[in-house]
């Protein structure tokens, strides 16, 4: 016959979906029972009629079965009161450490061990978006922590590309990000109509960042990729005043064009302060699989002459793969779907790099040239 401590120990192991931590901590096992060899455990979600009750309901008793004195095991459901969830999203909000949690934007704090990387292009069309969910997606295959904030807010697509969808719960005056691929995921598509575009200017998307970056509830996290929109608007500007300490990286291809615009987005940085600690060359060549040979369709040699304009690293040079547009149609990223063809390989090969520098590097800020 089981006991009431193991089966504890047990849920220990059981994570909220939502707020991704263990239900035990958050105060959601309300009582055990024990019968022979059969277990009833009490949870009070977080909200009535919480939309993930079955996924708890599966983890739970996926989790006291290990037990090999358990031959089944029954779950019910009951609601936290009011005074509860106040105590959990009082909580919550002080883990961040803010002396104004309501109102402050935790990975702009210095101690923050959150590295903000902001993926930046001159125009549309380079991949930045593709680059940005498979960087994501390789950061978290490798064992770290990760946040995608789409901040492209007129031309989201991030939510197609990591394949999610659905409404983010609010809990307590905090919006719950969804997840995909080992990521959480917050982007405006989760909040309008897909068909309708989204015409705002300058003081609206100011808040709908703001509100991504400090009303949503991120968790830890090791990485927070953050999707910008082409060029040097509003965004990349609102972010930079935000998270003065991010790190930028500028996707370009290889063509002379990209490269030349892609330049001025990083030469922003001036203005703003932010750091840009690398470049990503993408559609670099594409390899005919029947004759083995390198077709260079975009030109050749743009990323590594942008890197050393903006005095910078080239990470990375991603080839052309077909199965890219097709993963990001299917939502699937291309580092799961095919993580052994040249451009997953080259993605994860970034992907490792910018872990192994997130602790130590320092950054570079462009230098102004007042001339």
């Amino acid at each position: 016959m089981p006991t009431k401590d193991q089966v504890h120990e047990q849920l220990a192991t059981v994570n909220d979906p939502e707020i991704d931590k263990p239900i035990t901590e958050l105060g959601m096992v309300s009582d055990i029972a024990i019968e022979g060899r059969r277990v009833g455990v009490q949870i009070k979600l977080t909200i009535p009629g919480c939309p993930l009750k079955d996924r708890i309901t599966r983890e739970v008793t996926e989790a006291v079965m290990r037990l090999d004195d358990v031959d089944d095991v029954q779950v019910a459901f009951g609601s936290m009161t009011d005074e509860e969830r106040q105590s959990l999203s009082a909580n919550l909000r002080a883990e961040r450490g803010a002396a104004n949690p309501e109102m402050d934007i935790p990975f702009a704090a210095a101690d923050s061990t959150t590295k903000v990387i902001a993926v930046a292009s001159g125009k549309g069309g380079v991949g930045k978006s593709s680059v940005t969910v498979n960087l994501a997606a390789a950061l978290a295959k490798q064992g770290h922590k990760v946040g995608v904030m789409d901040a492209d807010i007129w031309g989201y697509s991030i939510p197609r590309m990591l394949g999610v969808s659905g409404k983010p719960v609010a809990f307590e005056g905090m919006v719950m990000p969804l997840q995909a691929h080992g990521c959480k995921v917050i982007s405006i598509g989760f909040f309008t109509d897909p068909d309708r575009s989204v015409i705002w200017r300058g003081p609206m998307l100011h808040r709908a960042l703001q509100q991504f970056l400090g009303d949503v509830h991120w968790g830890e996290l090791d990485f927070l990729l953050c999707d910008l929109p082409p060029g040097t608007g509003d965004i990349a500007i609102s972010l930079a005043q935000m998270l003065p300490n991010a790190d930028m990286v500028v996707v370009t291809t290889p063509q002379q064009a990209a490269q030349k615009v892609a330049l001025r987005a990083g030469k922003a940085t001036e203005q703003t302060g932010m750091k840009v600690t690398g470049v990503i060359e993408n559609m670099a060549g594409f390899t005919d699989p029947e004759t083995g040979k390198t077709h260079d369709i975009f030109g050749s040699g743009g990323g590594e002459e942008l890197a050393e304009a903006l005095g910078t690293d080239l990470l990375g040079r991603i080839p052309i793969d077909p199965h890219l547009r097709e993963a990001s149609d299917a939502g699937v990223p291309l580092v799961v779907s095919h993580p052994d063809v040249p451009a997953s390989i080259a993605i994860t090969k970034v992907a490792s790099d910018i872990a192994a520098r997130s602790k130590s590097i320092i950054g570079r800020s462009l230098p102004l040239n007042v001339s």
